[in-house]
């Protein structure tokens, strides 16, 4: 089941949804084919405006005809918007993509009435221009085309990984899913120290940003480990070998550590208030 060429509902039309839609037409999905029912009208009808999709003011009006429902709401309301789609749902048994945090397959599927093929995903922001990173998690009742539809949607916006564990998905959210936020701090204080030292800001932030950036094409285009890419820039009593045992001084490994361990379980205590 190829997503561009099925019918494929958005229930919520913000960021997210926005970038996968965006990559769903690049890719050659029909306009046409893709329902997003979004209640803000100024959303709507900028998403109408800019690819030329169906807008609708509900879910129920989106997916009364959908092979795809992606569930693109706040997890506080996943709950009733599931609700109100269960019917439509056990009709016709879409493929039911949740893009949501801390939302298990088991209360989704509960919510639809049981039965349904659901597939848990976390995309993270840079999807918004075709960058993203998402895990992927399916229920057991989805196919092997549903799984390449799911695939098709996500890796529209960036690539895609499976996995087996859904209990991974909370470290997926703390590592892919929280990590832009690591990385904008990483170079917030990159800058902020190249202040500090008397370079301008405005050249301390362009210098930090494309470091940063080159850096990253780096690791995923050599194919290297990123201990060897590090290795080949730290020259024997050099500046990088300076700054490295800083860094080692302070113990920057263990509190990566614990900042990821933070995260997965806040994720985890996410999962439980939906119980």
């Amino acid at each position: 089941m190829n997503a561009v060429a099925r019918k494929i509902a958005f229930v919520g039309g913000g960021n997210m949804a926005r970038s996968l839609i965006g990559g769903l037409i690049h890719a050659g999905a029909t306009a046409k084919s893709i329902a997003v029912a979004e209640p803000n009208e100024d959303l709507r009808t900028a998403l109408v405006g800019d690819f030329g999709v169906i807008g609708c003011e509900t879910g129920a009006d989106a997916a009364s005809e959908a092979d795809v429902i992606v569930l693109a709401v706040k997890p506080q309301v996943m709950k009733p918007v599931c609700e109100s789609l269960r019917e439509i749902a056990q009709a016709r048994r879409p493929l039911i993509v949740s893009i949501a945090a801390g939302i298990r397959i088991a209360q989704i599927d509960a919510w639809f009435g049981g039965g349904q093929a659901v597939v848990r995903t976390m995309p993270n922001t840079p999807a918004l221009i075709g960058a993203g990173a998402s895990a992927l998690c399916a229920s057991g009742h989805v196919s092997a085309a549903q799984r390449d539809a799911a695939q098709d949607i996500l890796a529209a916006a960036g690539i895609a990984e499976w996995i087996d564990d859904e209990a991974l998905m909370d470290t997926v959210t703390a590592l892919s899913g929280s990590g832009p936020a690591y990385f904008f701090l990483l170079v917030e204080a990159l800058e902020n120290a190249a202040v500090e030292q008397g370079l301008p800001r405005a050249v301390a932030r362009a210098l930090a940003a494309q470091t940063c950036l080159g850096a990253g094409r780096m690791l995923r285009e050599s194919g290297e480990a990123p201990a060897v890419l590090r290795q080949r820039v730290t020259s024997p009593n050099g500046t990088t070998q300076a700054a490295l045992e800083s860094f080692e001084a302070d113990d920057l490994r263990a509190i990566v550590m614990r900042a990821v361990a933070a995260a997965t379980r806040r994720g985890g205590e996410l999962s439980s208030q939906f119980d």
